[in-house]
C-alpha cells in the first residue's frame, strides 16, 4: 500500500484509455454458500480474533446500549500514526443493562491487510495465491483506552434484547456468506456523483451494514456525524479478464497471465531499501506511466485503465441510518 501511495504521489500524471462493453456497476459483491478452510500457507503476524467468543442470547427485556468505535489502523502498534492519514478501523460496542457486561464486534482480515490487497507469487504456481479472507470477531469487553485515546467511543442508539438477538442471526448469515476482504473502492473520478465501478468490502462496510440492520429492526440513532475511511482507485471503465482457470489454466492466456504476475511482483515484501525503491519505479511505470492496474474481485480479474489522481484516501461522512420506532415495541 505504501508503495502504491508513493507511486501516486511522486509519479507524473498520465492516463490510459481502454473501454469495455456496458456492465452493471458497481459490480455486485459475490456471496458464497459456505466459508472454505484457509490454506496453511496463509499465516498472520497477529492472530485473528484471539479472545473471540460466541454471541450471547440476550433476554428480551434487556436494554442494550450500542456504541460507535473507531481508532487508527494498527493503533496498538503505531499509535496515532495512521490516524494522521485518516486510515481508521471501525467496530461496534454493546453494553447490557441487565448484566452490565460489555461486548465488542468488528470485521477484519484473517491474515492482515497486505495479504488481502496483494497476492503471493509462489514458486511452482503460475496463478497468484491469495490469503484474502475476512470475518467478524465478537468478544467480551470494550477496551476503552484503545478506542478513546486516538479515536472514538460514543453512544449511537439503544436497542432491546430481542433486537440484539435478531441482529446476531443476521451477523451469522453475513459472516458465513461474505467471506472475502476487498480493499479497494474503484470509481471514475473524485466527484461525489461519479460512477462507482467496484465497492470495497472491509471493516467499515460491516459496521454500516450492522447499523442498517439495527435500523431495519427499529433502532433510532442519534444525530451525530460519522465518518469512515475509503481507499479509492480512479479508473476508466474496467475490462473483465476472466477467472483463475480461464487465465492461468492449461488453456489460459499465457501473455495475460505473465502480465498479471509482472504487475503484482513489485508489491512483495522487501528486505532492503534499495529493493523497495527499485520496485517503486516498476509500480510508477505500471500504474502512472502506462495507466495499468489489475484488480482481483469476486475471485475474478479485471483490468483498470488508471487515470489521475490514481489513488486517494478519503475520510468521508456517511450518516447513521434512519430507523422506525414501530419494530419490536421500541
Amino acid at each position: 500500500l505504501l508503495l502504491l501511495a508513493a507511486a501516486v504521489v511522486w509519479g507524473p500524471r498520465f492516463s490510459g484509455g481502454l473501454r469495455s462493453p456496458q456492465r452493471r456497476w458497481p459490480v455486485p459483491y459475490r456471496r458464497f454458500d459456505y466459508r472454505p478452510k484457509t490454506d496453511p500457507y496463509c499465516q498472520a503476524r497477529y492472530t485473528f480474533c484471539p479472545t473471540g467468543s460466541a454471541i450471547p442470547v440476550m433476554k428480551e427485556e434487556d436494554v442494550i446500549e450500542v456504541y460507535r468505535l473507531q481508532a487508527p489502523v494498527w493503533e496498538f502498534k503505531y499509535g496515532d500514526l495512521l490516524g494522521h492519514l485518516k486510515i481508521m478501523h471501525d467496530a461496534v460496542g454493546f453494553k447490557s443493562s441487565l448484566t452490565g457486561k460489555n461486548y465488542t464486534m468488528e470485521w477484519y482480515e484473517l491474515f492482515q491487510l497486505g495479504n488481502c490487497t496483494f497476492p503471493h507469487l509462489r514458486p511452482g504456481m503460475e496463478a497468484p495465491f491469495w490469503c484474502n479472507q475476512g470475518a467478524a470477531c465478537f468478544y467480551e469487553g470494550i477496551d476503552d483506552a484503545h478506542w478513546k485515546e486516538n479515536g472514538t467511543l460514543v453512544l449511537v442508539t439503544t436497542i432491546s434484547g430481542t433486537m440484539f438477538n435478531e441482529m446476531a442471526k443476521w451477523v451469522k448469515y453475513d459472516n458465513e456468506t461474505g467471506i472475502y476482504y476487498e480493499t479497494w473502492t474503484v470509481q471514475a473520478s473524485p466527484d461525489k456523483q461519479s460512477i462507482v465501478w467496484f465497492d470495497s468490502y472491509e471493516c467499515s462496510k460491516f459496521i454500516l451494514r450492522t447499523y442498517q440492520k439495527l435500523a431495519d429492526l427499529g433502532a433510532v440513532f442519534k444525530k451525530i456525524q460519522t465518518n469512515y475511511t475509503s481507499i479509492i482507485l480512479f479508473s476508466g471503465e474496467p475490462i473483465y479478464l476472466g477467472n483463475e482457470t480461464s487465465i492461468f489454466g492449461p488453456l489460459g492466456n499465457k501473455t495475460l497471465s505473465a502480465a498479471i504476475r509482472d504487475f503484482y511482483y513489485p508489491f512483495k515484501p522487501h528486505r532492503t531499501v534499495g529493493e523497495f525503491f527499485l520496485d517503486l519505479l516498476k509500480i510508477i511505470d505500471h500504474v502512472i506511466l502506462n495507466g495499468q492496474f489489475y484488480l482481483f474481485y469476486n475471485l475474478e480479474y479485471w483490468f483498470l485503465p488508471m487515470k489521475y489522481p490514481y489513488l486517494k484516501i478519503i475520510y468521508e461522512e456517511v450518516p447513521l441510518p434512519i430507523g422506525s420506532k414501530a419494530s419490536f415495541g421500541v
